[in-house]
């Protein structure tokens, strides 16, 4: 049997996808209410597939808990938050999770640390846990690092087709946790060493945050000189060499906007065009800001509660708000005293801001200047609907008149 501890958005759909491909899983979390929820048939959020998914491993038997299994094998899957002031790792979570196991855990158990974690974060936080109850590692507990590689929005997709590395101490432990990620990952699957597995997963978010850096501040080099940055990538990709991505109003989630940090956090006299490049995504939603105001003093508007925000998650057609540049935005607003703005965002039925509103329509006809922050299917497909608005298109998918991008 797997206990899967930690069941948000990582968690739970490796849960599921393993118990629908004939393992024996319990889902384990802290959270009452969630394992409520799941014990009562319904998922936790909105995820292409995920029902579907979560039918199938009800039907396979998984089962869900508050409390950790006595097992053979454990797969860690908690958040790891970061310091923003000294940018390094909160290994908090893990250090709780993996404690707790060590409570219950059948000697010749193997921990599998699923969370994103810096280079050497096993090392400093896990093992010590580990060693203090008593355990020797590669005879007592084996432990294994083996990072995940999904995006909402296409979660259980990428879970079933994306390559996957596994890091271990012993290559004979590395070879069986490969099988156990084999029973369902179609990808290729490689077997390395825990503190390589640690780095190349933050490195690959490293390298998209980077390159969205550059995006961003060519926007802005843009801006300065009312050049169409849009345009210019599109020429510029033309070059078979070349592929620059897209420029956007910040950077969200709990991978891209988090994990360079790590590496700035531990090696700050290293990191200079990384460290460089997540203040650049940060600044985005302060850019937007001042957007909005050119264009409300271009236009002669004087009434900020008639700017509405279209999209309160961080990416589109999702219901995730972690990190969400229209958050950081809010949060600036506060600080420039300019507090009334609107929100709007068809994924989100709770209200979690200020001034937000839960139908399109109600919320249009609030507003003059709609700013476009996330690109969902609604907006795409009710574009019509802006034609006697003022637009603030961050994503470029909008070219009707009075329209404006950053």
């Amino acid at each position: 049997m797997v206990n899967v501890i930690g069941l948000g958005y990582i968690g739970l759909p490796t849960a599921l996808m393993m118990a629908s491909h004939g393992v024996e899983v319990v889902g384990t979390d802290y959270n009452e209410e969630l394992v409520a929820t799941l014990n009562a048939g319904k998922t936790t959020f909105k995820e292409k597939g995920l029902d579907e998914l979560f039918a199938d491993a009800l039907n396979a038997g998984i089962t869900f808990s508050t409390e950790y299994q006595k097992t053979d094998v454990y797969i860690v899957s908690v958040p790891t938050p970061y310091d923003k002031f000294s940018k390094k790792i909160d290994a908090c979570y893990v250090v709780s999770a993996v404690k707790s196991v060590m409570e219950v855990c059948r000697k010749g158990a193997t921990v599998v640390i699923e969370s994103t974690v810096s280079p050497g974060t096993i090392d400093k936080f896990v093992r010590p846990v580990i060693e203090k109850n008593g355990f020797e590692i590669g005879e007592d507990i084996h432990l294994v690092h083996a990072p995940e590689r999904i995006i909402p929005g296409n979660m259980v997709h990428e879970l079933l087709h994306n390559n996957r590395t596994i890091g271990a101490d012993n290559k004979a432990i590395g070879e069986k946790v490969k099988q156990l990620y084999a029973s369902f990952c179609q990808g290729s699957i490689v077997v390395t060493d825990i503190r390589t597995a640690e780095m190349t997963k933050v490195v690959e978010n490293t390298f998209r945050a980077v390159n969205i850096a550059f995006a961003n501040e060519l926007a802005k080099i843009c801006r300065h000189d009312d050049m169409d940055v849009y345009e210019i990538i599109k020429i510029c990709n033309m070059h078979p060499r070349v592929n620059i991505l897209q420029p956007g109003p910040g950077v969200g989630g709990h991978c891209i906007s988090v994990d360079p940090w790590f590496l700035v956090g531990d090696y700050p006299a290293l990191t200079k065009v990384i460290g460089e490049s997540m203040k650049i995504n940060d600044s985005m939603p302060d850019f937007v800001l001042e957007r909005i105001y050119e264009i409300m003093k271009e236009k002669g508007l004087t009434d900020i509660t008639r700017v509405g925000l279209y999209g309160l998650t961080y990416k589109e057609n999702v219901d995730d708000m972690r990190e969400s540049p229209t958050l950081q935005l809010l949060e600036s607003q506060e600080r420039h005293l300019a507090v009334g703005l609107k929100v709007y965002d068809p994924f989100i039925e709770k209200d979690v801001v200020k001034n937000q509103y839960h139908d399109l329509d109600a919320f249009l006809n609030a507003v003059d200047l709609v700013v476009i922050m996330v690109g969902h299917n609604e907006i795409k497909e009710n574009l019509e609907k802006l034609s006697s608005k003022i637009v603030l298109d961050t994503r470029n998918i909008c070219d009707l008149p009075h329209t404006y991008f950053i």
